[in-house]
């Protein structure tokens, strides 16, 4: 069977270079004689693989020396206790903007460590839009300010960041990192699930400004305590080994893109054609504010849920897949990460062109 396009919010597609070193090296990586699978996470020849990952995150995303780069486990979801754990111990509270489902589910967990603040929300609007905030409601005593990039599930970006002034700004970046060039210099933690634009799930990135650690709770577990981990190389246990070994092909994949300042303008370019269309179609209609509009995510609807229901249908059956929306949402969504080809988003386009023909 021939490959699909696949339009999975996550996991999501990898490069297929990516995939065909990996399965050149399934049982035997270079001259050790075993699989990166069976290899101890403290052997020599595990560390260079290790080590290169780390690299290639800092060169790719030019980390500076001021931030410490962590590699560890339990997604996205972990690092929305350990954010507050590791950094609500100074004033005792932290501005939030609900922007999304996993903003708000951030929110929410962050309540049971301190005083949260939602200085903006779009959820009365079902998220369909960045809010608009005003600075004025910031708290300048704030132990940090937490934002969400990306939106998966509603297909929204950030198209500016918020001036937190030294109030450390804390990012979600699961669905976009990597996508566009950030300055990491203005962030106190960036994190991020690697299951979108990094690698296979089971590996999440974080990113810390070093005078941010060693500041957390009494009752963080070791395993969350960033100091903890940037004191042991990411390896209080065993590391998901594999995601971090296949998160290095895909980095290599994309240094040869020439990394996120390479990548952006293809995504660009990928997201204005299945917009373009939309916004001309008279069957397709885009779900997201345009102002707010995720260049990863793209989600939209059709005239009703069964018809949404049969283009995802017909759509797999032209080999091209994962196109529901989310089940908080429905509708259609095309997640066109940076492994998507061009060609996967103008093969949708025909065909969404073919759909509308005969409806």
């Amino acid at each position: 069977m021939e490959r699909v396009y696949n339009f999975a919010a996550g996991p999501a597609a990898m490069p297929l270079e990516a995939l065909e070193t990996a399965a050149r090296e399934m049982t035997c990586y270079g001259a050790t004689g075993m699989s990166v699978m069976e290899m101890s996470h403290r052997s020599k020849m595990y560390l260079a693989i290790y080590e290169e990952t780390v690299s290639l995150v800092k060169e790719l995303m030019h980390v500076p020396d001021s931030h410490t780069i962590l590699l560890l486990q339990g997604g996205a979801t972990q690092q929305f206790a350990a954010v507050p754990m590791n950094l609500m111990t100074g004033s005792g509270r932290a501005d939030y903007i609900d922007s999304g489902n996993f903003a708000h589910g951030a929110l929410v967990e962050a309540q049971k460590y301190g005083k949260v603040s939602a200085v903006a929300s779009s959820r009365e609007d079902n998220y369909r839009a960045i809010p608009a905030w005003d600075a004025a409601k910031f708290d300048p005593e704030a132990d940090y300010f937490y934002i969400t990039t990306n939106n998966t599930i509603f297909g929204t970006r950030y198209a500016a960041l918020p001036d937190t002034g030294r109030v450390p700004l804390v990012a979600d970046m699961s669905s976009n990192i990597l996508s566009e060039p950030y300055d990491v210099s203005r962030f106190g933690v960036i994190f991020a699930g690697a299951q979108k634009n990094i690698g296979p799930a089971g590996l999440t990135l974080v990113i810390v400004r070093n005078d941010l650690l060693g500041r957390c709770m009494p009752i963080t577990p070791k395993i969350m305590d960033w100091q903890k981990q940037a004191e042991n190389g990411s390896m209080i246990n065993t590391p998901p080994t594999y995601a971090i070994y296949m998160a290095g092909l895909c980095l290599r994949w994309l240094k040869k893109q020439g990394g996120a300042e390479g990548i952006e303008p293809v995504n660009i370019e990928k997201a204005k054609l299945l917009y373009d269309f939309i916004d001309n179609s008279r069957l397709f209609r885009g779900t997201a504010d345009p102002a707010s509009r995720s260049r990863m995510n793209v989600t939209f609807v059709t005239d009703s849920p069964d018809t949404d229901a049969e283009f995802v249908k017909q759509a797999a059956a032209k080999g091209l897949v994962n196109l529901k929306g989310h089940r908080l949402v429905g509708g259609i969504r095309a997640s066109i990460y940076n492994a998507m080809p061009i060609e996967g988003v103008k093969a949708l386009v025909e065909f969404m062109k073919e759909f509308e023909r005969h409806v």
